[in-house]
Order: C-alpha cells, then sequence, then structure tokens
C-alpha cells in the first residue's frame, strides 16, 4: 500500500531565513520535550497562519514566546508587532491551554504531534515561511514525510455534479495506482471522491483538516476519516476536539498546496475555496492543473479560468503524473482512430481520389483526374486492388462497394 517514495527529486527548498540551531532544529535534529510541549500549546493559542506568531516563534523560539505570552514581565509587549489587544486575545486562550492533555488524547488515536526539525516533517512546508504551521496533528500508519514526497492534491467543488464527482474518482483511482498519494481535505463533494477513488484501488490518500484530527468534519464522512487514519494519514494544524471555522478552511487550503507537488481543480465556481489552494500552489511554484468542464456550467467556470492563466489543462492521472513527476513518466499517446487510407502515399490518395463516388471510368479518366501518367495511373489502380479500395469493372475501374477501410475510401473520405 505504501507509494514509491521519490527522496531523490524534492521539492523547492524553503525560504525562511537562516535557521538558529538552538531556536529551530534542522531536519532530523532531535526536538526536546520543551519544545514538543510549547509548540503543541502555541498552536491552541495562535490561529493556523499567523504570520506575526510565525515570526516570533522564529525570532525568539517556541519555549521563549510561550513564556513572554503566558507570563507579565513586559517581555511580551517588546515583540514587533504584539499590541494590547492581540496579547490580551493571546492570554485569555493561554489560560485554558494544557498541552501533555492535548499530547496524550492525540496518542490515545495513535497519532502523534510533528514538529518542525522533527525527522518526520515535511520540509516543503518550510517554504510558507513564517505562515509555516507551528506543527502538524498526525493520525495515520504512514510516514508523514515519505507519503508528501510523491503527493498530489485533488480539490474541487462541495456541491459537484456527477461529472465532477466521476472525474475526481478517476483520478484518485489513477494516481494511487500510479504512486502517487492523493492528498484532499476530506470534505463532501470533489474531495471525498478522490479520497474514495484511492481508497477503492488500496492505494494511498491523506486528509487535511480544518479541525482537531479527533473530530469527523463533516459528520457524514466520519467513516471515511476513520478509514483514512486506520490506512492512511489524517492531519491538522488544530490540537485536539477544535472545531472549523470559515477562515480555517481557507487556512487550510495553504498547508495542502504547500505539502503537495501539484494541485488540480475538478469543478469549482469564480469563488472557490479550491481556486485559493490553487492559487496558493502557484504561489509557491507547485505545479496548478485543471479538469475542464461545461462552458455552460457554473461549477466550471473558475476552473476555465484558472485554465486562461497558469493552469494547466489536465484529463486523466497520466497526464497529471506526467507533469509532476519523474523524467519518463509520460502520459500515453492520443490521436483518432487509424483508417487503411492513412497509409497510403500522396499519388495513390489523388487516384483513389479521382474515381467517381458511383460508376466506372476507365484509367485515362483516373490518369487526367489524378495528374499522372496512364501507366502510373494504372500501377496505382492494381496496387489498389490488391489492397480492397477498387474493383475492375469491365475495361473500367470503380470503387469496391465494400471497401476495408469502413466506407470511407468509396466516400472520397478519411
Amino acid at each position: 500500500m505504501n507509494p514509491r517514495a521519490d527522496p531523490g527529486q524534492g521539492l523547492e527548498p524553503g525560504c525562511l531565513p537562516e535557521r538558529d540551531p538552538e531556536r529551530d532544529p534542522g531536519p532530523g535534529a532531535a526536538v526536546s520535550d520543551r519544545e514538543r510541549l510549547a509548540r503543541a500549546a502555541l498552536t491552541r493559542i495562535l490561529e493556523p497562519g499567523d504570520e506575526r506568531g510565525g515570526r516570533w516563534l522564529r525570532e525568539v523560539g517556541a519555549v521563549e514566546l510561550l513564556r513572554r505570552i503566558t507570563t507579565r514581565d513586559g517581555a511580551a509587549e517588546r515583540l514587533s508587532g504584539m499590541t494590547p489587544k492581540r496579547l490580551d486575545g493571546y492570554r485569555l486562550r493561554a489560560e485554558s491551554v494544557e498541552p501533555e492533555r492535548d499530547l496524550a488524547a492525540v496518542a490515545v488515536l495513535g497519532g502523534r504531534f510533528v514538529c518542525p526539525g522533527d525527522r518526520e516533517w515535511p520540509s516543503q512546508l518550510d517554504d510558507l515561511a513564517d505562515a509555516r504551521p507551528t506543527g502538524l496533528w498526525v493520525r495515520g500508519p504512514r510516514d508523514l514525510r515519505l507519503w508528501a514526497l510523491r503527493s498530489v492534491a485533488v480539490v474541487g467543488s462541495r456541491a459537484c455534479t456527477p461529472y465532477g464527482s466521476h472525474m475526481a474518482a478517476s483520478l484518485g483511482a489513477g494516481l494511487a495506482e500510479l504512486g502517487w498519494v492523493v492528498v484532499s481535505g476530506a470534505a463532501f463533494g470533489v474531495d471525498g471522491a478522490a479520497h474514495r477513488g484511492a481508497l477503492a484501488v488500496d492505494g494511498a490518500t491523506m486528509a487535511v483538516l480544518a479541525c482537531g484530527v479527533d473530530v469527523a468534519y463533516p459528520r457524514g464522512h466520519a467513516e471515511l476519516i476513520g478509514r483514512m487514519a486506520e490506512q492512511g494519514l489524517v492531519i491538522g494544524e488544530l490540537p485536539p476536539s477544535e472545531h472549523p471555522t470559515r477562515s480555517r478552511f481557507i487556512l487550510r487550503n495553504r498547508v495542502i498546496a504547500a505539502l503537495t507537488r501539484g494541485t488540480v481543480v475538478v469543478e469549482a465556481e469564480y469563488r472557490s475555496g479550491s481556486l485559493v489552494t490553487a492559487r496558493s500552489a502557484q504561489r509557491l511554484g507547485r505545479f496548478t492543473m485543471g479538469v475542464p468542464g461545461p462552458v455552460t456550467s457554473g461549477l466550471s467556470a473558475g476552473v476555465h479560468e484558472l485554465l486562461r492563466g497558469e493552469g494547466i489543462l489536465v484529463t486523466d492521472a497520466s497526464e497529471v503524473a506526467e507533469l509532476v513527476g519523474d523524467i519518463g513518466e509520460l502520459a500515453p499517446a492520443r490521436r483518432g482512430p487509424i483508417h487503411p487510407r492513412d497509409l497510403l502515399d500522396a499519388v495513390s490518395d489523388r487516384v483513389l481520389d479521382a474515381l467517381p463516388a458511383r460508376g466506372a471510368v476507365g484509367g485515362r479518366d483516373v490518369a487526367r483526374g489524378a495528374g499522372t501518367s496512364i501507366d502510373e495511373a494504372l500501377g496505382r489502380l492494381y496496387e489498389l486492388h490488391s489492397l480492397g479500395f477498387v474493383e475492375r469493372d469491365g475495361d473500367g475501374w470503380r470503387l469496391t462497394a465494400r471497401p476495408t477501410c469502413d466506407g470511407d475510401a468509396r466516400r472520397g473520405g478519411t
């Protein structure tokens, strides 16, 4: 079930400033218990995508930032951009913070809290700079970093059409069969169809939630989310028991965009969270793709606008894999059906065109119509006879009544 990992072709390096080893350990470095507890606590204090909080984390570290917020020694007020109103809001949240309880709650579910610096941390999330997650709450038996290395996001409308549902499921199944991890947000519509498509072929899929990983949202997808937690991964920035809000859905999309190599949008209106994901992917230098729909469908209007810009049109999983995959992962060549007449050379084709749709003509008339000599016209006619395109009719020639080219030769078409 594990997809083929591809550590050799990672994403672009992150755009964070130079790392301070004491405040932000590098990949593979051990994260101290104090650091982990502080970051777990901060997930209850800072909203996802809080860039001011991310800057303070980078400047003073998680342990010190938590200390400044929770003590009244004046140090928090010295943080650049900290206002009394903002600090009051942080401290109000901090009153009920119990990181040990949150870590224990997620451990009961078989989960964990992954921090920057952990071996399992996906370093491509560092491309978000100060909007990088403080940490990720993770459920599932798979390795987050390895799965993220070869992942594609499939997102789209919650109120999708049967066409959108079919395309999302087809992409999910096709990408999973090609060894890709299918990432989405576990919502109704396109998200759920993409996850189910991957699971249907026993493939790999990961959900990025806008709530705690112990919260089944939407409730109608409780079973689906449970399956992903057992067979794949369910991740989120928010601590256990936290519920989603409108802004958290939007901010969650930046994680989907940064985590994956590319984002495919299947059905989206002009105002759509899926387009937020796609635009985030574009800003991060990821591949952005769209599946076209009927031009009369408002549900595809946003996708078509995306395709008029930087988005790339795709119609199936192989085309997605060709774009985001390694050299040699090519989609099969596509062309229309080949008819026997397509294989004729130019002179034989002109000779065939010189024969009338009905009735027979002599070799001289054929040569005149084809613009060639009588001898060459006759030679070509005998070749065409052997191929089943023409037949003798007394001293003349005519098109066969039942040619081997599905009737196209007799009609003069291709």
